[in-house]
């Protein structure tokens, strides 16, 4: 029974399912001799010099290999995609930069140059969600990502520190070497260097990127809107209202 298997034997042979390798051809691939059978019925141990194997090729993680770990790929590139430059207030709090249409065309060339995003409207959103983490806004181009986000429409994206914190299925902002892009991301099984970025709208077909390729990260966690016009004493909605009313200033200049 499989369940009296231990998790490395259980785990090894849905490694090889996940790949589509007969237990020959991964045998041949792993250099372990004729077939992996011993090992998948518990027979033999995962040797030392496979687990290498597994982590080189295929990156994954020994630890998730024997059951103390939760994340079954390891980026041994790190795979860093966090901003590359923040901005703050005069109280040393991030603000949110927002990025328009025509600023994410050169966003991917000017990523590191703090000058560039001086010249990039910012502002602050009073809500603790909003706290102690860095956020910022882009205008979404195009209709792939109809009916939910509908073209020149803002969204708030939090920043990711790397591609191994990226959930699947979650929309993020990608930023491109040479474009920036709100996807829908999903990982690649047998793939652990690459992503797949998907468009909501059935109209445009997925796309497979090199993880080397994303330079920055952005989990859209929600969208600019604006019309809070309700009456009330609440000093938090009057502020929000504030800051809703200066950012629309905001992007009405960026418009002109």
């Amino acid at each position: 029974m499989d369940s009296k298997l231990s998790v490395e034997a259980r785990r090894f042979k849905k490694v090889r399912e996940e790949l589509d390798h007969t237990q020959q051809s991964f045998a041949k691939l792993l250099e372990i001799g004729a077939s992996t059978a011993d090992i998948e019925r518990g027979k033999t141990k995962v040797p030392g010099k496979v687990v290498m194997k597994l982590l080189q090729l295929f990156n994954i993680n020994p630890l998730w290999l024997y059951g103390n770990s939760f994340v079954q790929y390891v980026d041994l590139n790190g795979g860093d995609v966090s901003p590359k430059v923040i901005s703050i207030d005069s109280n040393d709090k991030d603000t949110i930069l927002l990025v328009n249409q025509k600023a994410a065309a050169g966003y991917p060339h000017n990523i590191q140059d703090v000058d560039w995003y001086q010249s990039l409207p910012a502002f602050n959103i009073p809500l603790p969600q909003y706290r102690n983490a860095t956020y910022r806004g882009f205008q979404v181009e195009g209709d792939s990502m109809l009916p939910n986000i509908r073209p020149n429409e803002w969204v708030l994206g939090k920043a990711v520190a790397s591609i191994s914190e990226a959930s699947d299925s979650r929309i993020y902002i990608v930023v491109l070497k040479d474009s920036v892009l709100v996807k829908k991301l999903q990982k690649i099984l047998g793939s652990p260097d690459k992503v797949r970025l998907q468009s909501l709208n059935p109209s445009y077909l997925p796309i497979d990127v090199p993880i080397t390729d994303i330079q920055e990260l952005w989990m859209v966690n929600s969208k600019l809107s604006f019309g809070i016009d309700e009456p009330s004493d609440s000093t938090l909605l009057r502020q929000l209202q504030e800051s809703m009313e200066e950012l629309k200033g905001q992007i009405n200049n960026l418009n002109t």
